[in-house]
Parts: structure tokens; sequence; C-alpha cells
């Protein structure tokens, strides 16, 4: 696999409920909208309707993302990977030049939420960590001039 979907299980479970709740609630409620819009009359002038099925492409566009997705996912439980070095799943502690401390979570590309601290193993900050262990100084080049970061903590689940 050239470029593989690594996904926690939260992350697949989340993924799956908004599938589940785009197929099963807002995709029908969408087609009944546009049905009864369509009952109306005259389509082209009918915002209603323009509306709605402008917003069913969105939901069919989405629905087939997800599909993709969870059907290429390898999901990574982080509770299996154990010892000292930094794995897919960790949530590293690190310290900067300045002693400002700030834990990041290495998670997929479907996980991301950067204000959260959750980052994907593929981000630069990401790449610099995995197979590191605690002690260790890593050099994360940005375009803001590289940045040099201690870990200080590691640990899984």
């Amino acid at each position: 696999m050239a470029n593989p979907n690594y996904i926690t299980p939260e992350g697949a479970r989340k993924l799956s409920e908004e599938l589940g709740r785009l197929r099963s609630v807002e995709r029908p409620r969408i087609v009944q909208e546009v049905s009864d819009a369509a009952a109306q009359g005259d389509r082209s002038e009918n915002a209603e309707y323009i509306y709605g099925k402008k917003k069913l492409r969105e939901i069919d566009r989405r629905m087939r993302y997800l599909t993709k997705r969870l059907e290429t996912a390898v999901v990574v439980d982080p509770k299996e990977e154990r010892g000292d070095k930094i794995f897919f799943g960790a949530t590293v502690e690190v310290e900067d030049e300045d002693g400002k401390r700030r834990a990041y979570r290495i998670v997929g590309e479907d996980e991301i939420d950067s204000k959260g601290g959750s980052i994907s193993w593929k981000s630069p900050i990401g790449k610099a960590l995995l197979g590191k262990k605690i002690g260790d100084v890593v050099t994360v080049q940005r375009p803001a001039g590289d940045l040099e970061l201690e870990i200080v903590g590691v640990k899984y689940g």
C-alpha cells in the first residue's frame, strides 16, 4: 500500500457514524424536500428545488468520500503500541526552545484537530516525532524557521 490511510478506532467510528447519519437521516430528509418542491410545478425557477438538488449532490459527494476513506482505512489501536518509541496514536509531550510545553496526539488525516492537539502522522511535526523517544530533540522545518522540540513524555491510549 503506497499511501496507507491510518486511523484510530475512535476516528473510524466517527467517520462511520457520520456516514450512517448522512445515509439514514440527512439524505432521506433532503430527498423528501426536493420531492415536495418538485410537486410545486416549474422547477427552473423553484429555489427550494434547485437548492435541494445542490444539497443532495453535496451529501452524495461526502458519502462517496467517507465510504472510500473507510474502505481504505487501516485501523491502528494505539493501545497495542508499547515501549518508549513514538508510533501512530501516541500522545507526545514536547518542550520548545522557550521552555513552553505542548502535547500532540499523532492521528490519521481524517482525525486532525490542530486546536485539540491532534496532528497527522504526515505533518512536519508528526513525521519528526515518529520513531523517536523521550529525551530526543527533533528539528521541525517550517516556513517561520526551524523549531527544536525536546520529547519529554510519551503515552498511549
